[in-house]
């Protein structure tokens, strides 16, 4: 059993020692406390877990703490992937939700997976998610000033169990003062993709993300036969002719974990049962 999560970007020259040690230490005890689940637990139902004690941090930018659009209003996007059945779902511009993940893991019971804006916010109403502000006082002092703090953000999740299946989930609060209706990469295959050979959740800009489809390149390229490393490698050297900002975590079917990024510094926290990792 693996487990790695990132928490999106930040930049040290926009952070303090206080916010990295405070990110460090969640990171951990997020971790840790996910591998304990994924014990008794499958892949998929250990990602929505996981993915929801992350947007449930402040630190991070998604569910309560997400960046504030342009109209000054809150949209979050989500999605998880089930390697084994290969079906993915997820929720885009959803508005006042706790847990867009738990959305998302919703949906995946549907035919139509993939919901956006007022539908998705309808249907987590019909389903007993109350109206939620996931607004900090921090977001809104940023939003006045028109300006970001701690970078980009997103988080997210992949996890092999016991019984050697994959999963994957990203969730995100956007990249603050977008224009309302822009679609991040959270919720497509370019930013959340699994297979039975590899997962993959992707952090950073998502424009840039979907320009290179890098999730699903990646998993591709692991089930064409490359190492995680060597997918990794090539799928990242193709971000570099526009710059193209992006993280990614994964973890292969033979167990193999690996993290990457094409700009400093992505937060992240891996985790075997036996082996932490944290992002310094």
């Amino acid at each position: 059993m693996k487990l790695i999560i990132h928490g999106g970007f930040f930049s040290e020259s926009s952070t303090n020692p206080e916010t990295k040690a405070a990110k460090q230490k969640a990171l951990e005890r997020i971790v840790k406390d996910s591998y304990e689940f994924l014990k008794s637990h499958s892949a998929v139902e250990t990602v929505v877990y996981a993915v929801s004690l992350l947007e449930d941090d402040e630190l991070f930018n998604a569910g309560t703490g997400s960046q504030i659009q342009s109209d000054g209003k809150i949209r979050m996007s989500a999605a998880i992937m089930n390697g084994d059945t290969q079906k993915m779902s997820g929720v885009i511009n959803i508005e006042e939700v706790k847990n867009p993940v738990q959305v998302a893991q919703i949906l995946m019971q549907y035919d139509d997976r993939v919901l956006g804006g007022s539908g998705a916010t309808s249907f987590a109403r019909v389903h007993g998610f109350p109206a939620f502000s996931t607004e900090i006082p921090q977001r809104r002092v940023e939003y006045e000033a028109k300006r970001k703090a701690n970078g980009i953000g997103t988080v997210g999740c992949v996890a092999l169990d016991s019984n050697n299946k994959i999963a994957a989930a990203t969730s995100t609060g956007g990249k603050g003062f977008e224009i309302p209706g822009r679609i991040s990469d959270s919720a497509t295959v370019a930013g959340n993709y699994a297979n039975a050979f590899c997962g993959v959740s992707l952090t950073g800009v998502g424009e840039d993300i979907v320009s290179n489809a890098t999730a699903a390149k990646i998993v591709t390229r692991v089930s064409d036969g490359f190492s995680l490393q060597e997918a990794f490698s090539k799928t990242f050297s193709e971000l570099k002719p526009y710059d193209g900002f992006a993280g990614a975590i994964a973890i292969d079917s033979h167990g193999n974990m690996w993290h990457q990024d094409s700009h400093p510094s992505m937060v992240f926290a891996s985790f075997d049962g036996e082996n932490f990792e944290v992002f310094d």
